[in-house]
């Protein structure tokens, strides 16, 4: 997915404040559910705002694979869908590149069809564990041949009939329910699932507004019951905009925190609650980070967020926090770098299964640049300096993820001695326009360091 050249080393140091106005891509989790729910839906939906990442791309060209119509007009993704239950045998493999959302949620929909896909990936998404998609499918009657450890490629065969069943996600993973509720599509009768931990709702949100019959109860404990009717119809949406991804906005956020006189203001920015922990530790932490003309988009709370550089103190950040903001782990080490005493963070346990072991990589990237943490299975401790004395002049090893080469280009902003990271090449999967957004705030960007 990233090209035949070789790594692609980029640096960055302190090059003065940032300052300006931007916009962040579509959100990415709501970008897959477009292409994937647009695809399979009765009709034309036309979406706007679409994240153009390889990732989100990947899932596009599978839908396309299994009968979709997916084109580009102007700035608009036009997608005429096969209808539920209609969907068609792909011809080839289903090639996911590092997209860990896109053939989570992907085999789900596809396992409740009575027909064989085979998925693969590139090496990173290849070594990242499917067994907790794969447990619920095999429930409903799936037949799956996986290498050991149910690790990609593997290849999937749907029942004649799918079972409906009910599930209790035994994590906090949107990726699971969501591959339960898209397997419950094709199936007779009523798919429940069960999370005992709110986790990203934009599956159930976008199924109501594609007119599936779902239904979310939650009890006096927290615990939501998700009943979806399968086999209903679903119908194109005329006019879906994608609002800026929380993921993606977390960058600058952090940037224009610890660059000294910086002030940044990002537009269009999803402000799904489960989806905002990074912005509500941040404020803890003492950033200044306005919330300006809250509306509605794509049915989603969005709002523009003003920054600027603020002291920092560090904090605690609830283990309970983790699934609203567990993309976003790695930039808020970078933060924390930068306050007055110890941030401590737990329930990281997930940071170990995404694109790389990225509670690894971020130890691994702090000590390489002069930064006191400590780190145990599920939990990083991080004890700053405002000063930033000292920081920089390592090199980072990105281990094939585009979050942790971002995040250390932010260290990178606001440190005297550059910081260098590997590979920028799959920044790509999510963020393609990160190095010259930022660059317009004011970064600076050594090319080919090493």
């Amino acid at each position: 997915m990233h090209g035949t050249t070789g790594p692609r080393p980029v640096a960055t140091r302190d090059a003065g404040k940032l300052s300006g106005r931007v916009k962040v891509p579509g959100d990415k989790s709501i970008s897959h559910r477009a292409f994937l729910f647009g695809g399979l839906a009765s009709g034309t939906t036309r979406v706007r705002g679409l994240l153009e990442g390889e990732d989100v791309i990947a899932t596009g060209n599978a839908m396309r694979a299994m009968g979709a119509r997916i084109r580009k007009e102007g700035d608009t993704w036009i997608v005429d869908g096969v209808g539920n239950g209609c969907l068609l045998e792909p011809d080839g493999v289903l090639d996911f590149g590092n997209a860990g959302t896109g053939v989570r949620l992907t085999m789900g929909l596809v396992g409740a069809y009575d027909f064989g896909a085979t998925f693969v990936g590139d090496a990173s998404l290849s070594k990242r564990p499917m067994g907790r998609v794969l447990d619920p499918l095999r429930l409903i009657g799936t037949q799956i041949v996986a290498r050991s450890g149910d690790r990609l490629p593997l290849s999937l065969r749907g029942p004649r009939v799918a079972a409906p069943i009910e599930y209790r996600v035994p994590m906090a993973s949107a990726q699971v329910k969501s591959a339960v509720l898209l397997a419950g599509l094709n199936a007779p009768g009523t798919t429940t699932v069960i999370e005992t931990v709110m986790t990203r709702d934009h599956t159930e949100k976008m199924l109501a507004g594609f007119g599936a019959t779902i239904a979310v109860e939650t009890d006096g404990g927290g615990t939501r019951r998700i009943r979806l009717e399968g086999q209903g119809n679903l119908t194109g949406v005329a006019d879906f905009e994608v609002p800026g991804d929380p993921s993606s906005a977390a960058f600058p956020i952090v940037a224009a925190l610890i660059v000294p006189g910086s002030e940044v203001t990002i537009e269009n920015v999803l402000m799904n609650p489960t989806r905002t922990g990074l912005i509500e530790t941040l404020i803890e932490m003492g950033g200044s980070i306005e919330i300006l003309d809250r509306r509605i988009a794509g049915g989603e709370d969005v709002a523009d967020l003003r920054v600027r550089h603020s002291t920092l103190t560090g904090v605690t950040v609830p283990s309970e926090r983790a699934p609203a903001m567990i993309d976003e782990y790695p930039v808020l080490a970078v933060a924390a770098a930068f306050a007055s005493g110890t941030t401590v963070m737990r329930g990281l346990e997930e940071l170990r299964v995404k694109e790389s072991d990225r509670l690894a990589a971020v130890a691994a990237g702090l000590a390489a640049n002069a930064i006191v943490h400590e780190t145990g299975e599920d939990w990083l401790t991080v004890t700053g300096d405002p000063e930033g004395r000292g920081f920089g002049g390592g090199t980072v090893a990105t281990h094939l993820d585009h979050r942790i080469a971002m995040s250390f280009l932010v260290l990178g902003m606001a440190c005297k001695a550059p910081v260098t990271v590997d590979d920028a090449r799959m920044i790509a999967t999510s963020f393609p326009a990160f190095q010259p957004m930022m660059a317009g705030l004011g970064a600076a960007f050594d090319d080919g360091a090493g």
